[in-house]
């Protein structure tokens, strides 16, 4: 499978000074950099840190991150589904998660999430693809945002859709447990139909409900 890695690189200037926006990036760059203090929402930063070196080397992985000089203040992350994942079941090549969303508190409000987004699909890098991203209420920062599950729900529908990612319907019952709970997905244009059908019948295991 041909994992297209074009790297990408822009500058965000703020009244704070500038920010840079790049990915994808090496795990040799992401080494040398420090973790902001508040990317903690899903494991505390050192061990975060890690694991953004370990996608980075994966030939499938991508992290798009942002950096206040040496700080990572922001990423994004791109890899195949986790095994134990109902979307791993087909073994599918050209089918990769959009999985960690996460901003510095200090740095939101700035549109980050956005730009790093919009910026690893540039260059028709990730047409080959299917992109899918699943979004769990309990993943989200209800706390810090002080939005409601339904506002944070439209917030991440509206952040997807700057790449052309939309909702999918699918049986998967971790999704279904709650009504906010939604899978998004961005069919590229060189995917194939039968990756497409492929797909079809890993997010639904009741076929009645295609």
């Amino acid at each position: 499978m041909n994992h297209l890695k074009i790297r990408q690189k822009e500058i965000l200037h703020t009244e704070n000074g500038s920010l840079v926006l790049e990915g994808p990036v090496p795990p040799e760059q992401i080494q040398t950099c420090r973790m902001h203090a508040e990317l903690d929402a899903f494991r505390r930063p050192a061990e975060q840190k890690e694991a953004l070196i370990e996608i980075a080397g994966l030939p499938e992985g991508r992290i798009i991150m942002a950096t206040d000089q040496d700080q990572i203040i922001g990423y994004v992350t791109f890899h195949y589904p986790d095994e134990y994942e109902r979307w791993s079941e087909g073994n599918m090549e050209d089918l990769v998660e959009l999985g960690a969303v996460e901003i510095a508190n200090e740095y939101r409000g700035l549109g980050l999430a956005k730009k790093l987004i919009q910026l690893a699909f540039r260059e028709q890098q990730l047409d080959n693809m299917i992109v899918f991203t699943t979004e769990y209420y309990w993943h989200w920062d209800l706390e810090n945002t002080g939005l409601s599950v339904w506002d944070y729900r439209k917030m991440m529908e509206k952040l997807m859709k700057n790449v052309d990612m939309v909702w999918f319907a699918t049986d998967d019952p971790e999704i279904c447990s709650h009504p906010a709970n939604c899978l998004m997905v961005r069919v590229g244009k060189k995917v194939p139909q039968s990756s497409v059908e492929a797909f079809d019948r890993i997010r639904f295991h009741q076929r009645f409900m295609y």
